[in-house]
């Protein structure tokens, strides 16, 4: 498998020196230095629609000509280089005060603006410094100065498509040269049989996993609403499975309601195949989805890594919320998570994965980015692929249980519309 070039611009050592300003006697203000202070991030200068403006925080630093006490860093942004044919723009903007508004007002005031030109197809396979150090903001004297350190850092990526929805049972391919180039990679064999678990998949059982393997499925088995029984199966060319998503905690709806609750969420297990038979599998991932109450109508979801040691050593990489109505991605990056390591290797910097999801009730065909640091072989990219067809199937299984399913994704045929 050959992986696509990208880019990643990190923004570090984020910290802010304000000038000393005498505070005025009649003023009944807060005095800057004991106001919050924070920045936002944008890039501009793009030929496809830009990355999310982002916003990090700064610390405050007593002196301008030294590296600062205490510093603070920004996600960090994602680009295809074949896309970038000029130079991109990193504009940050600094303000004091604190982030949002109060009673309608808005509660900071800007301090300056910084733009930054950055060179994007000029990188040679190796991180580059961009800034490092103090600058300082445009305005009257004295002017605050911003201490950030830039990095251009190539982050390539295996990029994987279903060709289909994951409950079509379609083919996933790899692409290539910014999508020109697919190939077939890997078949999917989705299943809402209740009982196809039990005859086609059997877990691990050695003594380390018996004791815990049975915690993770659920007892919840009750007669009138719920959806449960989903599988879907990764195959590799030569049709041998080699990841799947099983739905071990049914999706129900809460009590007097027809929606799945934050405090009683259905569950998926990513597994592994484990040795030669293609019967006996391992754990991996555990996913968790619901649909939230509130002003966004939105899919939640928390995914933790699982070991052999036992339930209480789950670690706990991402939780977050989409809209269902536009969906969104499901990202994990190790900005987010410090020591995320897929297959044992030591923690890396940069991507793990990423894989989009549509809205509720439109064609989702997902497209999954996996750092090439976290693939060893075929079947670790199947781990990750099989993880995005469960959040994207867990669209559909949190969907109103007003609502019937298509029927690809029921059992009973009383279940779907026709």
């Amino acid at each position: 498998m050959d992986p696509c070039p990208f880019l990643r611009i990190t923004v570090d050592s984020l910290a802010l020196h304000l000038p000393h300003a005498a505070k005025p006697s009649n003023s009944g203000g807060v005095h800057p230095t004991a106001t919050p202070c924070f920045c936002k991030l944008r890039l501009t200068n793009l030929p496809a629609p830009p990355p999310p403006r982002q916003t990090a925080l700064l610390p405050l630093s007593s002196f301008d000509d030294s590296p600062p006490e205490s510093t603070s860093s920004a996600p960090g942004f994602d680009l295809h280089p074949l896309s970038c044919r000029r130079p991109v723009v990193l504009e940050v903007k600094v303000y004091t005060g604190r982030m949002g508004r109060t009673c309608g007002v808005r509660s900071s005031k800007r301090l300056g603006r910084l733009r930054m030109s950055v060179q994007v197809d000029r990188v040679e396979g190796r991180s580059s410094v961009v800034q490092s150090g103090w600058v300082r903001l445009g305005g009257d004297k004295p002017v605050a100065r911003l201490h950030l350190v830039v990095r251009l850092e190539p982050d390539p990526r295996f990029v994987f498509q279903f060709g289909g929805e994951p409950e079509c049972s379609p083919v996933v391919y790899q692409l290539q040269l910014q999508g020109s180039v697919r190939q077939p990679i890997f078949s999917c064999k989705f299943s809402a049989d209740r009982n196809s678990r039990s005859r086609s998949m059997q877990l691990d059982s050695s003594n380390s996993t018996r004791g815990w393997i049975n915690s993770f499925y659920s007892d919840r088995e009750r007669n009138g609403r719920e959806r449960k029984g989903w599988i879907i199966m990764i195959h590799d060319l030569s049709g041998s499975p080699i990841a799947a998503a099983s739905m071990i905690t049914p999706f129900v709806p809460s009590p007097g309601s027809d929606r799945v609750s934050r405090s009683n969420p259905g569950a998926w297990l990513i597994l592994r195949a484990n040795g030669f038979s293609d019967s006996n599998w391992k754990p991996w991932g555990r996913l968790e989805a619901w649909r939230e109450r509130g002003p966004l109508d939105g899919l939640g979801y928390r995914f933790e890594l699982v070991s052999d040691a036992g339930t209480n050593s789950r670690v706990p990489i991402t939780e977050s919320t989409m809209s269902m109505r536009k969906g969104g991605s499901f990202c994990i990056d190790s900005s987010m998570v410090g020591d995320f390591s897929a297959n044992g290797r030591p923690p890396i910097r940069g991507l793990v994965m990423s894989s989009t999801v549509e809205g509720e009730g439109k064609v989702s065909k997902p497209e999954v980015q996996v750092g090439v640091q976290h693939v060893t072989c075929m079947a670790d990219a199947a781990l990750f692929i099989a993880l995005s067809a469960a959040i994207d199937l867990s669209m559909d299984a949190c969907r109103l249980f007003s609502h019937k399913l298509r029927k690809e994704l029921c059992h009973d045929q009383q279940e779907y519309i026709s």
